[in-house]
């Protein structure tokens, strides 16, 4: 198969476990993913106006009504997420799957930059999130949701459990909006050491003292284009001190057959050139699978999600 890499991208993310690539997903992708998302948007804002925690919708665009529900207390993060949350899971508990989400996580070209980096067998992990990152100044100083907020230090690998630690795997970090310095980007630092000892503090973060954070890169990046890291490489987000919102995804992939690193949350062959027959091309049936998974978890003793406690040595 030819690559759709170059040797020396390959090289670059091999050497420096982080690698910037440009125009992942096409326009018509973007266009459907902000459609879909909108008309989840125009859905839950008419049940919280019904409800009257918000004004009418008059000609508000997606952002705007984004930040009217937020001043106004309305929890839109979990509703909008493609993943169920890490804390305790209910029969009702909302979590998005649509058909554009499902075409953005199977999009050709995407799999064609990841099978460059971990080959053809290739699963789509859980462990996936929507980041709508608000202007930092509108946020409650009692916000803790790292998914719209600068995101401490931290380690792909150390936030998923035990049984994912061998397992060859790439996060891809999807940029919907550009990000910028301004609106809070991911930074880096390059390379791939061991994996640090993290503390549960505002967000599970890499212990005090044993990052140099002089070396931290900031990588900026323009709509369908992706960070791509591995799970080893320190990063974090910068402050969205910009006026307006920054969007992205982060998704992951692993070789398939090796563990996802949370196996009660559902995952799917995305590519196989072995067995092409084992793909999910149906986003329905991906849904079901969200679906299934909530209704066999919410009657269940929660499933931690992460390994860290504030009683190690290093959280002291």
């Amino acid at each position: 198969m030819t690559l759709v890499l170059t040797p020396d991208q390959i090289a670059a993310f091999e050497r420096d476990g982080v690698l910037v690539v440009d125009d992942i997903l096409s326009p018509a992708t973007l266009s459907a993913i902000k459609a879909e998302y909108a008309a989840l948007l125009d859905t839950l804002y008419s049940q919280w106006h019904a409800q009257g925690r918000v004004p009418p919708a008059g000609d508000m665009d997606f952002f705007e009504k984004l930040s009217v529900a937020y001043e106004a207390g309305c929890e839109w993060f979990q509703p909008m997420d493609i993943s169920l949350p890490g804390s305790e899971i209910a029969a009702d508990t909302p979590f998005h799957t649509g058909p554009a989400v499902f075409d953005m996580l199977t999009s050709p070209r995407l799999l064609d930059v990841v099978e460059d980096l971990i080959g053809p067998e290739i699963t789509s992990n859980p462990i996936q999130h929507v980041r709508l990152k608000p202007p930092a100044r509108t946020l409650r100083t009692s916000e803790t949701t790292a998914h719209i907020m600068a995101t401490d230090w931290h380690q792909d690998r150390a936030v998923a459990l035990e049984e994912g630690d061998r397992t060859q795997m790439v996060t891809v970090w999807l940029a919907i909006t550009d990000a910028t310095l301004d609106n809070g980007c991911l930074q880096v630092i390059p390379g791939k050491p061991q994996m640090y000892p993290h503390c549960p503090q505002r967000q599970t973060s890499i212990a005090d003292g044993f990052l140099d954070t002089s070396k931290a890169q900031p990588l900026p990046v323009k709509a369908g284009g992706a960070v791509i890291f591995h799970p080893l490489t320190p990063h974090g987000a910068l402050d969205n001190v910009s006026d307006g919102f920054r969007w992205s995804f982060d998704i992951r992939f692993n070789v398939t057959g090796q563990p996802t690193g949370r196996a009660h949350f559902p995952d799917f062959v995305a590519r196989s050139r072995a067995t092409p027959q084992t793909e999910l091309h149906d986003w329905h049936t991906w849904q079901d699978m969200w679906h299934e998974t909530r209704a066999t978890l919410a009657p269940q003793t929660h499933i931690p999600i992460h390994r860290w406690t504030s009683d190690s040595p290093a959280c002291a």
